[in-house]
């Protein structure tokens, strides 16, 4: 199965009809995966066939009179990394919290990842991660600058700081797919800096088109979906994710004291109180209940409109309080690995 990470900033006059019209394309073409719209563009992951994937960004294209084929990062997975195709409006379609800021109309030099290593080498140059924390202890470049961010928003915070002693210094700008470096540039031209580079269809694009010989890449590349991170040949990572706090996982993480499927590890152990606990533990049995009735029917008449968790998207499963069963709806948002797979609940919290 194919997999595509693409975006596009561009005026968007329409984006809750654009959705509408956007998901009933995908739908039409068996696509899963998710898309974001709103007033500055477009931006998602899509998996499917080929030539699906091909007609619906041609059929995007049409729809906006584009002059310019939309650049996409394509991958491979043995499964669908996604279990459903969602096109959500929001207010940005990557996050930063700076509306004044278009991208569209003024951001950095594209900088291909042939041409890379040649900037990065300089050593004037500040070479900048513009990804989370959790996603730069996954793998980055060697050098680069971690602003410490839990999420794009705070990198704002990290910008302002930084343009008060280093405007005269050239930047050099990366995430997975592009569009969070290239939005980063257009605020660091905003803030002052004259020099702004970023990398081409980033990471990814990286991993794809530069020699192993050139590669320069160190560790794996955190990816938003049930993959969680995928190696320098774009295989599945050695990554899980805490269910807890969706941070990735390491073999050692998994090994510590602190780790607790569902629950907890070693990155949200401090944040856990008894009340996320006592939470987190009831979801994580709902989500092992498939697997355990699988040797105890005693249970089978609490059942209603039963169906296999990854042919369909919303279920009834019986839920378990105080020695009562009761159903009421569930849907699957995450992973499907034998009979479990990862649920949300009202009241419960959710599972990426």
């Amino acid at each position: 199965m194919k997999v595509l990470s693409f975006y596009r900033f561009l005026d968007v006059p329409e984006p809750g009809l654009f959705r509408d019209a956007l998901q009933s394309q995908c739908d039409e073409r068996g696509l899963l995966g998710t898309i974001l719209v709103a007033g500055e563009g477009f931006n998602g992951t899509i998996a499917g066939e080929q030539s699906a994937i091909e007609s619906i960004l041609a059929w995007i294209e049409n729809e906006f009179a584009l002059d310019a084929a939309i650049d996409g990062r394509w991958t491979d997975s043995a499964e669908a990394p996604f279990y459903r195709m969602r096109v959500r409006h929001k207010k940005e379609i990557v996050t930063l919290g700076c509306p004044d800021i278009r991208p569209h109309e003024k951001t950095g030099i594209h900088v291909k990842p042939e041409n890379w290593n040649a900037l990065i080498d300089d050593p004037n140059v500040l070479v900048i991660d513009t990804r989370n924390h959790y996603e730069v202890d996954v793998g980055t470049f060697p050098g680069a600058i971690d602003p410490g961010t839990d999420n794009f928003r705070q990198f704002a915070d990290f910008a302002t700081e930084l343009a008060e002693t280093s405007t005269d210094k050239p930047l050099a700008m990366f995430c997975t797919g592009g569009i969070r470096c290239e939005k980063a540039t257009a605020l660091m031209l905003d803030l002052g800096f004259d020099e702004v580079y970023h990398l081409q269809g980033g990471i990814l694009a990286y991993l794809t088109e530069v020699s192993d010989e050139q590669n320069r890449w160190d560790g794996e590349c955190f990816v938003f979906d049930k993959r969680v991170a995928v190696d320098r040949d774009l295989a599945e990572g050695r990554y899980v994710q805490c269910h807890a706090c969706r941070r990735p996982l390491s073999g050692d993480d998994i090994a510590s004291e602190d780790y607790r499927e569902g629950v907890s590890c070693p990155h949200c152990i401090s944040e856990l109180d008894d009340d996320r606990a006592e939470r987190f533990e009831e979801r994580q049995r709902q989500i092992d209940w498939p697997s355990n009735a699988a040797t105890d029917t005693s249970g089978l008449n609490n059942w209603h409109d039963i169906g296999r968790a990854h042919d369909c998207p919303s279920l009834r499963l019986p839920l378990i309080r105080s020695g009562q069963a009761s159903t009421r709806p569930i849907s699957i948002q995450a992973s499907y690995v034998g009979a479990q797979c990862s649920v949300a609940t009202p009241g419960l919290g959710s599972s990426p």
